[in-house]
């Protein structure tokens, strides 16, 4: 066997299957084989490796073991010459295999091998070629002047931004998302530090390699596209500590003791640093919008009461008390931005009907509140629409004004307004154009460019691929679709490099998938397009599952006096809605927690009722109730909440 692809899993399903389909057209003339080993995934991995890629080698774990000791099973299980580590959010060009595979028979002297790796937009990836974290290096990596002087011999030292990065070099350290090792060098200096568990394991093991006298060649002759930041959020907090103390951890390993503890002492101040920096950063990004919205509502307020006071209530001079605008206005516009909020007006996609909705329902509220107050504090029901009326008028424009300026995150509803071409052959092209449509994106516009340069414009085709800069210019494309079964990985990738300058997002469409699959830069999770269940795990859903417990609770509450003669636990019942209330309880969750565990089913809290009280004959089998549980679970419905909530009335103060 000359070669060994070892993939480690976990909850990456699409870009899983994007891959295995990529290394596989690359496996073409190789005698290779391909071991996934799955760390205990929930999303659908192990079905879906075992329906489309039957003859992978698939090893399933009931537990996360961590990146190393996961590739040291398939490593221990695999039979090549050479041993390639591939993360599963890849895609290797059709010759990436055989290229580096003849590169390190013709290099004896090469150890470990690295190639050019590009992100979802086609632009170059500095991490495919590393130096080792000295503490010099360290440094200005964590602090950020690695950034700032990327081509400096002293400060860009981790990237080694002074190497051509088209040529060939012996470098420090090699990327785990594509590390190609000699068996023999494997034999020698040993498997993956287990002591790393996500992070720094490839450090380890290249400083190993040159500690035995190999040498690590980056490669650039040819490339992969890595879709860095799926299987973790490079700026979550979780990373900054987990990378971090990753570096410790090699620094104790290999540095003398004295240099080890000045390390970790800098490492540490680091992770201190970026933790406090990401916390801030993220606290600010939640609520510098509705701060903003909040403090533009009182402002705008403020001036209506004065222009209604000398205008129209006090004409000869008088103003409203001070309690109305210290108090009462404060709690009219926490009202106004928590129904937004329930509304999803803050989610991005920013959709502006969903904030129109929330001040509508938030109005009301306000209204059926000012209503039953004592007739000293009803100011002004006027001031109350007037402030809506503003607030609406206000908020919109904010939004207009940061999607016209193009800020980052507040585009708005940009899915369905994009402008997308689909290339590769007419069947193809098709059926991912109804995938679009099945996904609820409905674009612009949708142009099929033909994959071969013959195909002149009829047929549907706006062109062929040869013309695609012209039509991205002409036809305004914000969005480039590649249909893998027509068009070959490296024609893809060249494709992406060529317009890389393009104000454009690319995306590839594996064959017979649901899925549509990019990602636009390091710091987001990417971007993935799904025909899928809709999962009761979408923030949205979470959202209105908590919404429909509140609402169904406050209505219990207030009607307790007569629904308490209906059902069959009153005592129950009055503890269950505070229960729910407060957060302990939903009114709906799965049969039992050990079922959850056993099925892998998401994490809700703990339910009153169960998808079984829909149905008059309780007595199913086991299957059948676990089954009901799943469907709750992947096509949630508020309808199916309140029809399990209707159906089993009279079990709601179970406990």
């Amino acid at each position: 066997m000359k070669l060994s692809i070892v993939i480690v899993n976990y909850n990456v399903k699409y870009f899983l299957e994007q891959c295995l389909h990529s290394v596989q057209s690359a496996c073409t003339g190789i005698e290779a084989e391909i071991i996934v080993v799955d760390n205990a995934s929930v999303d659908g991995s192990l079905k879906m490796v075992k329906e489309k890629f039957p003859e992978v080698f698939l090893i399933e774990n009931k537990e996360n073991k961590g990146f190393s000791s996961a590739n040291n099973q398939a490593i221990r299980k695999s039979k090549g010459e050479y041993v390639l580590l591939l993360n599963p959010d890849t895609i290797v060009e059709d010759d990436t295999l055989r290229k580096v595979v003849t590169f390190m028979d013709q290099h004896p002297d090469g150890g470990g091998l690295g190639v050019k790796m590009l992100d979802g937009k086609g632009k170059f990836l500095p991490e495919s070629k590393r130096s080792l974290p000295y503490p010099s290096v360290a440094f200005f990596k964590v602090f950020g002047l690695s950034s700032l002087f990327p081509k400096s011999r002293l400060f860009g030292a981790y990237h080694l931004g002074y190497l051509d990065k088209d040529k060939t070099h012996i470098v420090e350290v090699l990327s785990g998302a594509f590390m190609l090792l000699r068996r023999t060098v494997l034999d020698k200096i040993g498997l993956l530090d287990e002591a790393f568990f996500m992070y720094g394991e490839d450090i380890d093991l290249s400083y190993r390699i040159t500690l035995a006298g190999y040498k690590n060649y980056y490669y650039p002759e040819t490339r992969i596209i890595h879709y860095k930041g799926e299987s973790t959020k490079k700026g979550s907090l979780n990373y900054v500590f987990v990378f971090y103390n990753a570096m410790i951890v090699f620094a104790r390993k290999h540095f003398s003791k004295e240099n080890a503890r000045a390390f970790s002492l800098m490492i540490n101040i680091a992770i201190y640093f970026r933790a406090f920096i990401s916390i801030l950063t993220r606290f600010a990004n939640k609520i510098i919008l509705p701060v903003t919205d909040a403090l533009l509502i009182y402002a705008g307020i403020i001036f209506i009461k004065d222009y209604w006071e000398l205008h129209f209530i006090f004409p000869d001079g008088g103003h409203y008390p001070y309690a109305f605008m210290h108090i009462l206005v404060p709690i009219y516009i926490l009202i106004w931005l928590l129904c937004i909020y329930l509304s999803g007006g803050y989610d991005k996609p920013i959709r502006l009907r969903r904030i129109i909705q929330g001040l509508v329902v938030g109005t009301i509220i306000i209204l059926v509140g000012y209503s039953l107050l004592n007739e000293s504090y009803r100011f002004s029901r006027a001031l109350i629409i007037l402030g809506a009326a503003w607030g609406t008028l206000i908020m919109l424009a904010e939004r207009l004004l940061l999607h016209y300026i193009n800020i980052d995150g507040y585009k708005l509803n940009s899915e369905k307004n994009k402008r997308f071409i689909i290339i590769g052959e007419k069947e193809e092209m098709e059926r991912v154009s109804q995938l679009l449509q099945k996904t609820g994106m409905n674009p612009s516009f949708t142009g099929l460019v033909s994959y071969h340069h013959h195909r002149n414009n009829s047929n549907g085709f706006i062109g062929h691929l040869g013309q695609i800069k012209e039509i991205i210019t002409i036809h305004k494309i914000n969005e480039v679709i590649f249909c893998a079964k027509d068009v070959p990985a490296q024609v893809i990738i060249d494709k992406m490099s060529e317009l890389k300058d393009e104000q454009v997002d690319y995306k590839i469409a594996p064959p017979e998938s649901l899925s549509i699959i990019g990602s636009n830069s390091i710091n987001t999770s990417g971007d993935l397009y799904v025909f899928d269940i809709n999962a009761i795990v979408k923030r949205s859903n979470r959202r209105n599952k908590r919404m429909l417990d509140f609402i169904v609770s406050v209505t219990l509450l207030a009607l307790y006096p007569i629904v308490l003669f209906v059902v069959r636990n009153p005592i129950g019942l009055l503890s269950n809605i505070f229960s729910v209330l407060f957060a302990l309880k939903s009114w709906i969750g799965f049969t039992s927690q050990t079922e959850r565990e056993t099925h892998r089913l998401p994490e809700i809290k703990h339910g009153v009722l169960k998808p079984l009280d829909a149905f008059q004959n309780k007595n199913v089998s086991e299957e059948t109730t676990t089954r009901l549980d799943l469907l709750y679970a992947r096509d949630y419905k508020l309808t199916n909440d309140l029809n399990i909530i209707i159906k089993g009335f009279r079990n709601l103060g179970r406990i």
